[in-house]
């Protein structure tokens, strides 16, 4: 296994991950230095944020780590683990999910849907998630005409069953960019399904703040047949008596939530939610929500008014926001630390960009930012996504094919 500490191979990361960059969805320039962090503050009349964590917990000033290589595998973008199961699984964008056990890859995929995934700047084999009793593998994917699958498998036999496929979700994509992707059970046992606005730029068709369509928005279903049904919506749901809005819908507003993740302690949602072209910004979701928040976009992006729009009423700010202006140019949503190997984390939120490959974290207090920092390490060839396992221990993905733990440095 190898280690990177901080600084490591900034420069030549730097152009590696350019290289990278069509093959995903992260297109501007990358520059010197981490992206500077500016918090929006609530204000009266907007939704605030939960107290997810204190200034009790240690300062993030004390906190030391270093990247530790567990594995290199084809473009990784999203991990998953599995209940009662110590190995982890990951999808790598071309189309195969593979299972690690002791940092060792199996040579043949337990699900291999190569060929049958369109390989844009922005498709692919997205998410991976398995149920909360273990029994169904669900993936999320474009395939060759880049429209959007959530698909389940039956798991069988330590790996997913082919016979058992069934299309859960199927979403027609206008545009080959902003797919979301991102697969996630809640504390609730309801699939939270992250769609993008559905591509070009700007949104033009106004899909983020329009309720009659799937696309810009988060989406919570009961993934399980029901009635003739491949799916159901739960019943709190907040639009699902409305006759002007699509039942299915959480929350609304959203440019491209590519990666978003619950808080295992608190069951707060984090969304990274990736901006146009000068902010990016991340958004919280407080655990005790009944759903139905606007985020904003297109009218906003991040906590600034996009192209003179004025602030759709009731809108969400984002807990935290950066620049383009430092060289970041896509956020890559992670997690809440709730792991034991690395103290001074805990309760922390670690996120970081593409571009940058810096790993960052924040602690909220009353819903604003108390604490933020740059962690150290870079993630060499462009950071992806992140993964968390069944102790809660974290891992940062490249898309140059390096998968990481999150470790302590002494």
């Amino acid at each position: 296994m190898r280690t990177v500490e901080p600084g490591f191979a900034r420069a030549a990361g730097r152009r590696r991950a350019a290289s990278f960059v069509v093959a995903l969805l992260f297109a501007s320039a990358c520059g010197p230095d981490p992206p500077p962090v500016v918090t929006a503050e609530p204000t009266a009349g907007t939704p605030s944020a939960p107290t997810s964590s204190s200034t009790s917990e240690p300062p993030l000033a004390s906190v030391r780590i270093r990247l530790v290589e567990v594995a290199t595998l084809q473009q990784p973008l999203a991990m998953a683990v599995r209940t009662g199961d110590p190995d982890l699984y990951v999808a790598q964008k071309t189309g195969a999910v593979v299972r690690l056990h002791d940092g060792q890859a199996d040579t043949q995929p337990v699900l291999d849907l190569t060929g049958e995934v369109s390989l844009g700047s922005e498709q692919g084999l997205l998410g991976i998630v398995f149920s909360p009793d273990g029994r169904d593998l669900y993936v999320n994917y474009t395939d060759v005409n880049g429209d959007t699958h959530v698909t389940a498998y039956r798991w069988r036999e330590d790996r997913a069953d082919p016979e058992t496929r069934r299309d859960v979700l199927f979403i027609d994509q206008p545009y080959s960019n902003h797919n979301g992707g991102n697969l996630t059970f809640g504390p609730d046992g309801y699939l939270y399904i992250g769609l993008g606005d559905g591509g070009s730029g700007g949104d033009p068709h106004g899909n983020g703040q329009s309720l009659t369509t799937l696309l810009g928005k988060m989406l919570r279903i009961d993934p399980r047949p029901s009635n003739g049904r491949p799916y159901s919506v739960p019943p709190g749901n907040p639009f699902v008596r409305r006759d002007d809005a699509r039942a299915e819908i959480w929350a609304y507003g959203l440019r491209n939530p590519w990666r978003y993740s619950f808080d295992r302690v608190t069951g707060d949602l984090w969304i990274g939610d990736v901006g146009q072209s000068a902010w990016e910004e991340i958004d919280v979701q407080r655990a005790a929500s009944d759903g139905g928040e606007n985020y904003g976009w297109n009218r906003m992006e991040g906590d600034h008014p996009y192209e003179g729009s004025e602030t759709p009423a009731g809108a969400v700010r984002p807990v935290l926001e950066y620049s383009h202006d430092e060289g970041g140019c896509t956020v890559v949503g992670g997690y809440v630390y709730r792991g034991a190997a690395i103290p001074g984390l805990v309760g922390a939120y670690v996120f970081g960009d593409f571009c940058v490959g810096r790993l960052e974290a924040i602690r909220l207090d009353g819903g604003r930012v108390v604490e933020q920092r740059t962690l150290g390490p870079t993630v060499d060839g462009g950071l992806s996504s992140f993964g968390e396992d069944a102790d809660g221990e974290l891992y940062a993905m490249s898309l140059a094919g390096a998968l990481y733990r999150i470790a302590p440095r002494a």
